[in-house]
Formats: C-alpha cells, structure tokens, sequence
C-alpha cells in the first residue's frame, strides 16, 4: 500500500512541475507578445515626429529597466535578449542617426525641427533567443 501511494506522489510532483513550467512559459510568450505588439504597430506606418520621440524615450526607458549596458558613446549595446535599439534616417543629409544621438543631444530641438515631418518604420528586427523586439528603423519621408 506504501508503493502505491508513494508512486501515485510522484506522478503527483510530476503533473505539478510540468503545469507549473507550462505557466511559466505561457506567461513568458504573452509577456514577449505584449512587448512585440507595442513596437509592431508602428511598421510600415507613418507617424510624426512626436510620436518618434515618444517611441525613442519609450526604448530608453526599456533599455534603462533592464540595465541594458551602455559603450563609451552612451550607446545602448545590444545585450541578446531585451534591448531596444531604434535608427532614424534623415534624408536631408541622407545620414542616420541612433536615438541615444537625439535623447542626449537635445530632444527638444528634433521636436522643434522635426515634430511636424512624418516618419515611417522600415525595418523591425527580433532578438534570436527571446524573440523580442530588438532593432527598429525609421525614415524621414517628408521634409
């Protein structure tokens, strides 16, 4: 009788382990889609350049909340698994920008500048092993 209800114990911790590691990792995709999803919207969609900057302070919020480790330019280093990095190509002199360029450099001159001037998101790239946003590219497309 003592085997009986040792086996059926362990069945038990087993069921439990895999229900409990199936929660986890349910609740991780959701977590990772929720994120995706807030950067997603803005692919192939014009936005001003309020917007953009709102977006640029919202992934250096990101990349602070994760202490997303900085190079000697204050440049946000790509860590693999959380960061957020975004681009912006300017076509007045067809050169592009980080957004740790306008965040430290002054973002109330882009706004000034740029408020008005539409963007649009060209390019989204995910991190290989989580699968989240990583990379975003914008370009001005009017001036």
């Amino acid at each position: 009788m003592k085997k009986l209800a040792f086996f059926f114990l362990i069945i038990i911790i087993i069921i439990v382990i895999a229900l409990y590691n199936y929660m986890i990792y349910k609740n991780n995709y959701n977590a990772m889609k929720r994120h995706n999803r807030e950067y997603e919207y803005f692919l192939d969609k014009e936005i001003n350049g309020y917007e953009l900057i709102s977006l640029v302070n919202k992934a250096i919020d990101n990349n602070t909340s994760k202490e997303v480790a900085q190079d000697s330019q204050k440049k946000y280093i790509d860590n693999g698994v959380d960061s957020i990095n975004v681009d912006i190509k300017m076509i007045d002199n067809d050169k592009t920008y980080n957004m740790e360029q306008f965040y430290y450099n002054g973002i109330n001159n882009f706004v000034m500048y740029y408020g008005e001037i539409k963007f649009k998101c060209t390019k989204l790239e995910y991190h290989n092993t989580t699968k989240k946003v990583k990379y975003m590219l914008f370009e001005q497309i009017t001036q």
